[in-house]
C-alpha cells in the first residue's frame, strides 16, 4: 500500500458534538472517502497520497453529527477511477449521492453504471498543485455527455482563477456548482475586489450555485474561522435557494491544523442565521439537486 505524503495531517480522531443540531433531513453536501488503498488504490498521477478514509468512517460521522445523508465527491487521489465512490454508494442504501470524475473518452455505459450507483455529477478541478491544467475543450465534452443524464457540473477553482474559469462555466449546460466559495483571500475582507467579482459572477445567472464550505481552509485567523463567516453569510443571504453545505470530511491536505467536525458544524447557524435559511441550506437545497424525485 502507498505511503501517505510526508506531513499529510489525518482527519480528527473524535470530533465533538456539536451545539447546532441540523433539521431533520440535513444533508452534508461535500465530503469524500478515501481508499483504503489496499482495496481501491490511489491513481498513479495523483499529486498526494492521503490516509484511509473509507466508507463506514464517513456514515459513523454523518450519523454522530445528526446528518441523514451525504454527498460524496471523488477527489484528485483517486483520478477517474470511481471504484471507491461507488462502493461507498453501493453500500449507502440510497442516502449516499456522487460526483465524479471522468475522462473526454467516457462512454454511455460507464456513465449509465454511475448514474445507477447514484452519481449525479462531474468534477472539473481547476487547482493547480492538485491536477495538471485540461484544455476548456475537453470539459465541454464532458458536459455535453453528462447533461443527457441531467447531471450538474462542480468547479473547484481558487479566487484568482475566476476570470480564466468564467468563461468556460458560462459555456456549461445546466446547473454548475463551485466548490467552497470560490476560494477567496479572505485576508482581503468582503468588500475586496475578488469576492465582489466572484459575487457579481453567481449573480449573472440562476444556473450557479456555490457552497459556503470549507472555513478551515480559508482561515487566516483559526479557529472558530471568524474571519471566514462574513462571506458564507453573504453568500447564504444573497443566493439562499443556491447554497449548499458540506464538511469536507476527511479534509485532504490540510497543512494548518485538523479540523474539528463537530466545531465546522457549529459554524452553521452563524452563516445561516434563521431557521429558514437552514432549512434551505441543508435540507431543501441539497435534496432538489440530488434527490429530485424525493423533494
Amino acid at each position: 500500500m502507498s505511503e501517505m505524503t510526508p506531513g499529510y495531517l489525518p482527519f480528527h480522531p473524535s470530533p465533538k458534538q456539536p451545539e447546532y443540531h441540523p433539521p431533520q433531513g440535513a444533508v452534508d453536501a461535500h465530503c469524500h472517502v478515501f481508499g483504503p488503498g489496499a482495496e481501491f488504490p490511489y491513481a498513479p498521477e495523483r499529486k498526494y497520497t492521503p490516509c484511509d478514509a473509507p466508507k463506514e468512517k464517513l456514515f459513523e460521522l454523518r450519523d454522530d453529527l445528526g446528518f441523514a445523508r451525504n454527498v460524496i465527491v471523488q477527489a484528485s487521489c483517486h483520478g477517474k477511477d470511481n471504484a471507491a465512490l461507488v462502493d461507498a454508494l453501493e453500500a449507502s442504501g440510497g442516502l449516499a449521492r456522487g460526483v465524479a470524475i471522468v475522462g473526454a473518452d467516457v462512454q454511455d455505459a460507464e456513465l449509465q453504471a454511475l448514474h445507477a450507483a447514484g452519481v449525479r455529477g462531474v468534477r472539473f478541478n481547476f487547482v493547480k498543485r492538485l491536477v495538471d491544467a485540461t484544455p476548456h475543450e475537453v470539459f465541454e465534452r464532458i458536459a455535453a455527455k453528462v447533461a443527457r443524464l441531467g447531471w450538474h457540473i462542480v468547479v473547484y477553482f481558487e479566487g484568482p482563477d475566476l476570470e480564466e474559469v468564467a468563461p468556460l462555466v458560462r459555456r456549461l449546460p445546466g446547473i454548475v456548482v463551485v466548490d467552497h466559495m470560490g476560494r477567496p483571500d479572505v485576508a482581503e475582507g468582503i468588500e475586496g475586489a475578488g469576492f465582489r467579482a466572484f459575487m457579481e459572477f453567481l449573480a449573472e445567472d440562476t444556473r450557479y450555485w456555490v457552497k459556503v464550505s470549507c472555513p478551515e481552509r480559508l482561515t487566516v485567523a483559526g479557529p472558530p474561522y471568524d474571519d471566514v463567516v462574513p462571506f458564507a453569510r453573504a453568500l447564504v443571504e444573497r443566493f439562499p435557494d443556491r447554497v449548499l453545505w458540506g464538511t469536507d470530511w476527511p479534509h485532504p491536505n490540510m497543512k494548518s491544523h485538523v479540523p474539528d467536525d463537530g466545531a465546522l458544524v457549529d459554524v452553521i447557524p452563524r452563516i445561516a442565521v434563521t431557521e429558514g435559511l437552514r432549512q434551505r441550506l441543508l435540507v431543501d437545497n441539497p435534496m432538489r439537486l440530488y434527490w429530485p424525485e424525493e423533494a
